[in-house]
């Protein structure tokens, strides 16, 4: 009776057929974890709200990365070690023991270029289209295998746990900040984002993690009237001023009493002015608290986009910063927070000032004492610690556990320090480098 050769009995094209169908299996489960992975949320979002179901698909999957890379895994497993096991067989039964090791050498190479390689490369050329063609068929095996995925995962916690390690389900490896941040400084490092830019947006994701303190105007900077003073006084020093708005004190600069707007003092002049039949000496009637409008105080611990909220909702541009104990340490503006984002903000009545920051010829840089680390890094792209000090004279003293002489050189965080200028006990300029 005549049989068929081994190579065409109907058993041996069946074992290759489905060799090849779970080497696709196996490939549409490797391409699909690259592209639900390397996809970015924030895309995928935007192809929801515009309709895209598939985008709305793989969004709800992305939410529980655990159980869909549990699912996809094991999927992706099933399907590998099958395949593996059906070569195995068939190899053996064609070549005997030695089909073995072929067998271990053709499905690597299968597998490595066609079920891994391939189908991972062409998904993260455009993950977020691949990821909304494989979202539906995916979440159908998330359901099918959650009952083996969550009972691996309680057993993998089980196992963190007994060596001290705790997981969080819940929890995110990078907040969305975290992540928008890290995509600026890539994309300015190579060259796809600009400097300004850059700083524009990091400025404003930053300002939860920066304090009113951080950016006030010190309180030996602050321009305040005396309310004791000659009417004729308080009225050329608010029209002389470069400010709007100023403080009053009575008696000593801590009793800050009100603040004075400056066209709140000329309506209030006019119209004294007016009373007097147009003389100008009504002016001495002028009663600065009349015109003063009540204090802001904000404690200086306030996170700067909090206090940024407070100004727009009870619309106010003006606050005085007060310590812990009550007593003033300092003012803060809008402007001042809005300078944090788009830089320094200047107008055709701010004294034009000479810059904190000097580049010198030699690389070194030329900075005041006074000079933030946060401008400094911004100016100079570098990146100086500013947890422990505000100012760039601030973290010397830190580090320095004194307070230097003037010439004395420090070397910390990799820059080079020169005192070129003190005052009292206050450093006044530095020349800085790389050291």
């Amino acid at each position: 009776m005549d049989t068929s050769p081994p190579m065409l009995d109907t058993a041996l094209w069946l074992t290759v057929g489905a060799i090849l169908a779970l080497l696709v299996l196996s490939a549409f489960f490797s391409g699909s974890e690259t592209a639900l992975t390397a996809s970015s949320r924030g895309k995928l979002r935007a192809q929801a709200d515009k309709g895209g179901h598939g985008a709305k698909t793989a969004l709800r999957l992305t939410e529980d990365s655990e159980r869909l890379i549990g699912a996809i895994l094991l999927g992706n497993n099933l399907v590998n070690i099958l395949a593996a096991s059906l070569a195995t067989a068939l190899f053996t039964r064609l070549l005997g023991d030695s089909g073995v090791a072929l067998a271990t050498l053709v499905m690597t190479l299968l597998v490595l270029i066609f079920a891994e390689v391939l189908p991972k490369t062409y998904a993260i050329t455009a993950p977020e289209a691949a990821a909304a063609r494989v979202a539906w068929p995916i979440s159908l095996v998330v359901r099918v295998f959650w009952p083996v995925v969550g009972t691996v995962q309680v057993l993998v916690r089980g196992i963190l746990w007994l060596f001290g390690v705790r997981t969080d389900p819940d929890r995110h490896i990078l907040s969305v900040r975290e992540e928008i941040a890290g995509t600026i400084a890539l994309g300015h490092h190579e060259g796809a984002v600009e400097k300004e830019d850059r700083d524009r947006i990091l400025g404003a994701l930053d300002l939860g993690d920066r304090t009113v303190e951080e950016v006030m105007r010190h309180r030996s900077q602050i321009e305040m009237i005396d309310a004791s003073a000659a009417p004729e006084e308080i009225v050329a020093q608010v029209v002389n001023s470069s400010h709007t708005r100023l403080p009053v004190f009575r008696d000593n600069p801590e009793n800050i009493v009100g603040v004075v707007h400056f066209r709140d003092l000329l309506r209030e002049a006019d119209r004294l002015i007016r009373a007097g039949g147009g003389n100008y000496d009504a002016i001495s009637g002028l009663d600065v608290m009349r015109i003063a409008r009540a204090p802001y105080f904000v404690p200086d611990t306030t996170p700067l986009d909090e206090q940024m909220r407070q100004f727009l909702h009870q619309r106010r541009h003006f606050a005085l910063v007060v310590d812990e104990y009550g007593a003033l340490h300092g003012l803060i503006t809008l402007e001042d927070i809005l300078e944090e984002i788009v830089g320094e903000i200047e107008d055709e009545f701010d004294v034009t000032q000479e810059s904190p920051v000097r580049a010198l010829d030699d690389g070194s840089f030329l900075v005041e004492g006074s000079t933030t680390i946060r401008d400094l890094n911004r100016e100079t792209d570098w990146d100086l610690p500013d947890d422990e000090a505000n100012t760039i004279a601030g973290l010397v003293i830190h580090e320095a556990q004194t307070i230097p002489s003037e010439g004395q050189v420090f070397t910390f965080h990799g820059f080079r320090f020169e005192i070129t200028g003190r005052e009292d006990n206050r450093i006044t300029e530095l020349r800085i480098r790389r050291a």
